[in-house]
């Protein structure tokens, strides 16, 4: 026996004879809740903000991308998790036999001490239902002014004459049969001069019903009628922009908006287009304001679209403070986030945070770049955490660990209108994490065998593909959020003999339903659940327990590879401050988790199921954001009660000050 395992039989016998067989899945757990996986939604993920996810005040998203952004949204499952591989450094016989029993009883030695509560539900609407603007603010004069028309026929007959058909030239939208439908009216029988001009009105208000406001047909000259069997042309001006004159920007690039209305005014232009788009401009964020005017172009059919716009504050700094974070590494977190919303002027978005606890410090930044006018965007985003378990008396193992994060992640629209929204996205990730223990009492630093490690590390190498959906209205909204993982045999991931390791499949599911009853007062419910091929490293596993699972217990008293979620929430109005746009609400609610092919963090033999009821105190206003949640378990656990989530009391206050 080397000199310095001696020193850790000395040191380390009075511990291991205190330390109950779940400990060190204790301090690995709570350790286990610092990374984030930047992804939503916008972001997202973007979010689906989904933070989480369905939940009003839940795409998301402290930190996940929206990824909306959309850090990471799923994590790999498998019913039977085997156990970690042999690490190359042996460790004493006792603390060995310690590992055999805990993963005899499905209770894995440190998860992961790198997650975040919002990485697991990040939100996918978002934390009021925004009121859809009506048109006749955006468009308050739909009809312009009458352009200059060509030369039309001259009344070069008297009497009547008898039409076989109407041929109608000049038009994109409209098939012979629909134009055939309209005039059918005038064909087959006798008609005067004047009712052959109502011919091409009624191609003129074929158009306009459709909202082609700015196109119109007429009789051209040089024709010949016969009084018999006489074919009569109509010619259709369909009406384009001329251009679209932007002002009252002033740090957003006035090519922001105007390329956003563009796509929406091709020729020919039609306002019910136009009006979406109008819409949905004045839905962003960046955009206070907007309205719009048509006016008379020089040429037949040509119009100019007058836009004002104005800006809203795009920088804007945040503080915040919780207790979601896992009692091991300090439940209570400080959070300080600064965003600027158009940092050059092209509508791309810079997000950095720092977030605290007594025994963790977490880094992270994400840019964000629209890439083409139907609102895709490009997310750039990094994250790095250092944490140490501090919870007594794992703190006397000094277990430590690192883990760093980047991801690229491309979201695209493909169904864009102010009442609903379905994109696309893939995210390329890299999750890198290196854990170990036991330095201050031998002098060296020995890999911590968490699941799926080699040497303490694990390094992932991850695609995701996403499908963000949303549909509103003034009473409600629907979201649903699917990703597919695949951890890929790539850039050094971690490999072994057996799962978990850096191979996987998985699948998340997420959705949200928030319905408005009356003002102020909301039912939201919402749903996850995720799926995977094999048992899961623990960056990847989903954890139940904490403010944004299932109150009542502490944060990630679960870390499974399969998991179902669901939660239903209600919110009623109790006061009211105008003065500060303020809100007081209460909060009863039930929470429901489980889960299988994990572990239990801090107690023995937890159950594979949590449930829980409980009240809550909201209060939301312009500036602060506050919530109050005692949730009562309905499940009993053995739990230490170290902390005032595992008395179910769960706190959050956020200060956001825009510039």
């Amino acid at each position: 026996m080397t000199q310095a395992w001696k020193q850790v039989w000395i040191r380390l016998g009075l511990l291991m004879i205190l330390v109950e067989v779940e400990a060190l899945s204790v301090a690995n757990s709570a350790l286990a809740e610092t990374t984030v996986d930047t992804t939503t939604p916008e972001a997202q993920s973007t979010q689906i903000q989904l933070g989480e996810i369905l939940e009003l005040d839940a795409i998301s998203v402290p930190f996940p991308p929206a990824s909306v952004n959309t850090a990471q949204l799923l994590q790999p499952i498998e019913a039977a998790q085997n156990p970690p591989p042999p690490q190359p450094l042996q460790l004493p016989p006792d603390i060995e036999r310690q590992q055999r029993q805990q993963n005899q009883n499905n209770s894995p030695v440190a998860p992961d001490i790198f997650r975040r509560p919002n990485e697991n539900n990040p939100p996918i609407v978002p934390e009021k239902i925004p009121p859809i603007p009506p048109p006749e603010e955006l468009f308050p004069s739909p009809v312009p002014p009458s352009p200059t028309t060509p030369e039309v026929v001259p009344n070069q007959f008297s009497g009547t004459i008898r039409i076989d058909r109407f041929n109608v030239v000049g038009s994109t939208v409209f098939s012979p049969q629909e134009f055939a439908e309209v005039t059918k009216d005038f064909v087959n029988k006798s008609i005067t001069f004047a009712q052959l001009l109502q011919a091409s009105e009624a191609v003129t208000q074929l158009y306009r019903t459709k909202g082609y406001i700015t196109s119109g047909a007429f009789i051209p000259a040089n024709q010949t009628f016969r009084s018999r069997g006489s074919i009569i042309t109509i010619q259709v001006v369909e009406g384009g922009l001329e251009s679209i004159q932007v002002s009252g920007l002033k740090r957003l690039n006035p090519n922001y908006v105007r390329s956003r209305l563009a796509v929406a005014t091709r020729k020919p232009l039609n306002v019910n287009k136009l009006l979406r788009a109008l819409q949905l401009l004045q839905l962003n964020p960046l955009i206070k304001n907007i309205s719009a005017e048509l006016a008379a172009g020089a040429n037949a059919g040509s119009s100019i679209l007058v836009v004002t716009a104005s800006e809203t504050k795009t920088f804007t700094a945040e503080i915040s403070l919780d207790n979601n974070r896992s009692p091991s590494i300090g439940s209570f977190q400080r959070q300080i986030q600064l965003n600027q919303a158009n940092l050059s002027g092209l509508g791309d978005n810079l997000n950095v945070a720092y977030a605290n606890t007594d025994g963790s410090n977490d880094v992270e930044a994400s840019y964000t770049l629209p890439i083409n006018a139907y609102n895709g965007t490009l997310q750039f985003s990094y994250n790095y955490t250092n944490s140490r378990v501090i919870e007594e008396p794992f703190d006397t193992l000094d277990i430590q660990g690192t883990s760093q994060d980047f991801s690229i992640t491309l979201r695209q629209p493909i169904v864009q209108t102010p009442n609903e929204e379905f994109a696309l996205g893939v995210t390329a990730s890299r999750r890198e994490s290196d854990v170990g223990f036991l330095e201050s009492l031998i002098g060296q630093r020995l890999p911590f065998p968490s699941p799926g490690a080699r040497d303490g590390q694990t390094r992932l190498s991850i695609l995701r593909f996403f499908q963000d959906w949303t549909k509103r209205n003034s009473r409600q909204v629907l979201a649903a959020r699917s990703q597919f993982s695949f951890g890929i045999d790539a850039f050094d991931a971690t490999i072994n003999p057996n799962a978990p390791d850096g191979q996987f499949f998985s699948w998340r599911g997420q959705g949200q339903w928030v319905r408005l009853l009356a003002p102020d007062t909301l039912l939201l419910v919402r749903a996850d659940a995720q799926l995977s091929d094999r048992a899961l490293v623990p960056l990847e596993q989903f954890g139940l327990g904490g403010q944004r699972t299932v109150r009542g217990y502490r944060q990630d008293l679960l870390l499974v590879d399969k998991a179902f979620l669901a939660s239903i929430e209600l919110r009623y109005p109790i006061l009211r401050v105008p003065q500060v746009g303020g809100v007081l609400q209460i909060t009863p609610f039930v929470d429901f988790g489980t889960g299988s092919g994990g572990t239990s963090t801090g107690v023995a033999n937890a159950p594979n199921n949590l449930a829980s009821t409980g009240l809550g105190l909201l209060w939301q206003s312009d500036r602060i954001n506050a919530r109050f949640d005692w949730g009562i378990p309905l499940i009993d656990v053995d739990s230490r009660r170290n902390s005032l989530q595992e008395d179910g009391l769960y706190f959050s206050v956020v200060y956001t000050q825009p510039f």
